[in-house]
């Protein structure tokens, strides 16, 4: 087993090098060069993630034209997509994460376009495999769940109308307070919605998680970790705003919004086993909690003055004409289930 991984490592550096002679050998100049720098930055290697160097040289391809930006994700989303290896699969995820992080604006807009025709599964790793070993098989688990959040953080961009590493930049925590209290509330509820799914997402990480003792799966956690810790800062800001709202509220827009608080707080526990050495945000979590029993209290309401009103039109028109009060919110209960009971301490 020992000489057949020696083997394999030694005939991926072999295609390592191959590659790069015959892009720096290439009559294409522009495109040569541009595939020279993805392929140092996403090479066979397993022992560690990119170098900053080398991810450097191809965020700096976003300084020249709009054609070159182009070309370098082409070039990135071909490497990615002809390996079969799950170490060159990680590092050109890593490197398109980069990108989204703080790459130039030119390739970040390039990058939202690709494919054209757009998509939910535009990395299209969702059955990815390297059966060239055990290690690599586990590692190929990483690589298509990385793949997925990497595609559900380019759908969230999309709603928000910006990354999530590069959201606009507030003085303080009043003038983030007021952009969000501009918005209607159906928006804040979609945007919870948006940043629940990258939650989920990231809650589904692979069960392998002693990998994380891998450097390549470790700056994986890490750049995650990072993107995680925003998303809670922005579900905090919309979870702020939408509990002062409740009381404005439609029956729709709350059962919305419970249904995304719920979401997130069944995935806690996976979170918390995935980011077990990062600072807790006790704070946020007992803001759901509040938020969910208050809102749910409204709908409870709600549902008591529906009745009420049924009753009334049945007992006015001898419930001859009943079925106009037809009560909406009949089957909600079976919507939330044990905390409507928890709310009002039925057995």
């Amino acid at each position: 087993m020992g000489r057949l991984m020696k083997l394999r490592n030694l005939i991926d550096l072999f295609k390592d090098k191959a590659s790069l002679i015959k892009a720096t050998l290439s009559i294409k100049r522009v495109a040569g060069s541009i595939n020279v720098a993805v392929l140092r930055a996403t090479t066979h290697d397993s022992s560690g993630p990119p170098t900053e160097k080398h991810v450097g040289a191809v965020l700096a391809l976003g300084n020249g034209s709009r054609v070159t930006a182009s070309l370098c994700i082409e070039a990135i989303m071909d490497r990615l997509h002809d390996t079969q290896r799950a170490s060159v699969a990680i590092k050109c995820l890593l490197t398109i994460h980069s990108i989204i992080a703080r790459g130039p604006f030119i390739l970040q807009d390039q990058l939202s376009f690709y494919p054209s025709s757009g998509g939910r599964n535009f990395l299209n790793l969702s059955t990815f495999r390297d059966n060239s070993g055990v290690d690599m098989w586990e590692l190929s688990s990483w690589v298509r769940w990385y793949a997925g959040f990497l595609e559900q953080n380019l759908m969230v961009s999309k709603v928000l109308g910006h990354y999530l590493c590069s959201s606009p930049r507030a003085n303080n925590k009043e003038d983030k307070e007021d952009k969000v209290q501009a918005f209607s509330t159906s928006d804040l509820s979609r945007e919870l919605d948006v940043l629940v799914d990258i939650a989920e997402q990231i809650g589904e990480a692979p069960d392998s998680l002693h990998l994380q003792r891998i450097a390549l799966v470790y700056e994986v956690v890490r750049m995650v970790g990072e993107d995680y810790r925003l998303v809670q800062s922005q579900i905090l800001l919309r979870l702020s705003e939408l509990g002062n709202r409740a009381e404005n509220m439609s029956y729709g827009e709350l059962t919305r919004v419970v249904n995304a608080l719920k979401r997130f707080e069944d995935c806690k526990e996976r979170l918390s086993l995935l980011f077990a050495n990062r600072k807790r945000n006790d704070g946020l979590w007992e803001l759901i909690g509040e938020t969910k029993m208050k809102l749910l209290m409204m709908i409870r309401k709600m549902e008591e003055m529906r009745l009420v009103m049924v009753r009334m039109g049945r007992r006015d028109d001898g419930g001859s004409e009943s079925t106009r009060f037809r009560n909406p919110f009949a089957q909600s209960g079976k919507l939330f289930g044990s905390d409507l009971v928890l709310v009002h301490g039925w057995a």
